[in-house]
């Protein structure tokens, strides 16, 4: 049975009682770039390409209370015979953030707004490459959250680094 505590047991409800909002305003396709640079020959072609994939996020705020949260994917096949097919996109999205505590805003950015963002993103991929004459494609879920502490571990590892400059 699911507890329904309404103390403070947990961020959500100190988030609630803070009346903090977090919502997507609209998403959209930022740039899209898909390459096949060897057709016709590549269909010819009786090789598995190994696949490159990357990703990065970018969150920067546009407004009061306004973040553009964007997710780039670069999808690169390729095989001894040369490149398949290239996808460069970057999808994004506006969020409304109101009332959020300042440590609550960057998880909020680089991991919940990409979860929502990237399922669309994943969607795209799957079309263009499929448009483009090749068998679908169908990204891997990304843990954003593991991303987002190896992130915050390496800024604390190089802050740590950083030796104190100061007169003696």
């Amino acid at each position: 049975m699911a507890e329904q505590d309404s103390g403070t047991a947990g961020n959500g409800s100190d988030l609630a009682e803070t009346g903090a909002q977090f919502s997507v305003l609209t998403q959209y396709i930022k740039d899209l770039s898909v390459e096949n640079p060897n057709a016709p020959q590549v269909f010819q072609w009786d090789v598995q390409p190994s696949l490159d994939v990357q990703f990065s996020l970018n969150a920067q705020k546009v407004a009061d209370e306004v973040h553009e949260v964007a997710v780039k994917i670069d999808v690169t096949a390729r095989s001894d015979n040369g490149v398949h097919f290239v996808v460069d996109l970057t999808y994004a999205g506006l969020f409304g953030a109101r009332n959020l505590p300042d440590d609550a805003l960057g998880p909020v950015l680089l991991i919940e707004a990409p979860r929502l963002l990237f399922p669309f993103a994943r969607q795209l991929v799957c079309e263009v490459v499929t448009s483009g004459g090749f068998p679908p494609l169908l990204l891997d879920p990304i843990d954003f959250a593991a991303a987002y502490m190896a992130q915050v571990e390496a800024q604390q590892g190089a802050n740590a680094g950083a030796a104190p400059q100061g007169n003696a």
